[in-house]
């Protein structure tokens, strides 16, 4: 008898942490081919969705009782199924039982090799739930629906082939009596409202803010500074620069870089009884996209030149907004920065992303009297907020640091361009 080549298309484990996720999305239809290399379905982890890619060519097949859009879903599930064309899917030849036959071959897509696969029977799905997994909708019109409390299913799609857009979701929100996701739970007070899920990444964002706060010792040390020759510098990149213009916050990941080659014990992370001491100098920064706050990572900043970081950083935005950060991207972070300077914000208490131990606020620039040598003059300032672990830093090593990072800003463009 012929050895089947059917591979079972499941769950895989993005990430070592990962247990479960989201499933977000098919991006081929049932019945269709598939060759290798192609991007088969979309699924949100704990931090980010990503695109997972096929190893296997043949006909896609999804059973009935597949999991559909915005399903919960674990680590080595059963998806559906990539077959050689002209052959049958096991969940057609259903045994007596009931229950469905599967091939010992299993095919984990981009997924370590020692995977639990997790086995489970459930009745087929109605018909109007098979209907809802065809609707197609893209990963962010469905995050902004789940925030607006919109059933995406009942609204007709304005994109290609009747696609559900952003645009789509934002026009059934005003004045749309779609129901919430949720049913409205007993309260004990009259307060009008309704309840909206949370997400897999919202989820992962609460706990990681909670554990700055709860699992660190954190402390704050803020200060004015004058950016006048930072200012000066970046207007300076506007004239001259024929590619992706630097940010402040790129500038500011170049000088970071910098000071923690200087001061190693900056970078420093608490494990138990030891201070793990990081050989790489990688920085992340706070990206706002509409599923939450995420934190992309410069790797070996020290040694790249601004305007590769630069370029890099401008790629990685853009993949954050698309919900397109790959686990790799994400990792490895020793130091964070976020700048909410762009937003009107004089100064505020960032939260330390442990297992780092610090992080930098970067406030707005802004044009005010300055007392220099016996003189007022307007200049430019901005306030910098360092965020500590100060059971891995003490108070006087910090304002050292952030001195140091004063230091660099007034000799910025001597440092960039010796």
């Amino acid at each position: 008898m012929a050895k089947s080549n059917l591979v079972e298309v499941v769950v895989p484990r993005l990430g070592w942490s990962m247990d479960e996720g989201t499933f977000v999305e098919w991006l081929k239809e049932d019945g269709g081919q598939v060759e290798v290399g192609d991007m088969l379905f979309v699924l949100e982890s704990e931090k980010s969705a990503q695109e997972v890619e096929s190893f296997d060519e043949g006909i896609l097949r999804i059973p009935p009782d597949a999991p559909i859009p915005g399903d919960p879903v674990k680590v080595g599930q059963l998806l559906g199924y990539i077959v050689p064309e002209g052959e049958s899917p096991p969940f057609e030849n259903r045994s007596e039982s009931g229950r469905i036959e599967t091939s010992k071959e299993r095919s984990v897509l981009n997924s370590p090799q020692d995977i639990e696969v997790v086995t489970q029977h459930r009745e087929p799905r109605s018909s109007s739930a098979r209907s809802n997994q065809n609707t197609k909708i893209s990963p962010r019109a469905r995050r902004l629906a789940r925030d607006l409390g919109i059933d995406w299913t009942a609204i007709r799609g304005t994109g290609k082939d009747g696609r559900i857009r952003e645009e789509d979701i934002r026009v059934a929100s005003k004045g749309s009596n779609t129901p919430p996701l949720t049913k409205e739970k007993e309260k004990s007070f009259s307060l009008p409202g309704r309840y909206i899920p949370v997400t897999p990444t919202r989820l992962t964002i609460a706990q990681q803010m909670s554990a700055g706060i709860n699992q660190a010792a954190p402390c704050t040390l803020s200060s004015k500074v004058v950016a006048s020759k930072l200012v000066a510098l970046r207007h300076k990149l506007k004239l001259n620069t024929d590619g992706i213009l630097p940010s402040y916050t790129d500038i500011f990941i170049k000088l970071i870089a910098s000071a923690l080659k200087e001061d190693p014990m900056m970078a420093g992370q608490w494990h138990d009884k030891e201070i793990f001491l990081p050989t790489e100098i990688n920085i992340a920064f706070a990206v706002d996209t509409e599923s939450g706050v995420c934190a992309p990572v410069i790797q070996g900043a020290d040694v790249k030149p601004l305007s590769t970081i630069a370029y890099e950083s401008n790629a990685l935005i853009h993949a954050a907004y698309q919900s397109r950060l790959k686990i790799e991207q994400i990792q490895g972070g020793i130091f964070t920065v976020t700048n909410l300077g762009s937003h009107g914000i004089d100064s505020f208490t960032p939260i330390i992303n442990l297992p780092q131990s610090a992080i930098l606020g970067i406030g707005r620039i802004q044009r005010e009297p300055i007392v220099a040598l016996d003189k007022i003059e307007i200049q430019h300032t901005m306030q910098l907020s360092l965020t500590f672990d100060h059971r891995v830093i003490d108070g006087a090593p910090a304002a050292r640091f952030l001195a140091r990072i004063y230091e660099l800003i007034d000799d910025v463009e001597n440092f960039l361009h010796p």
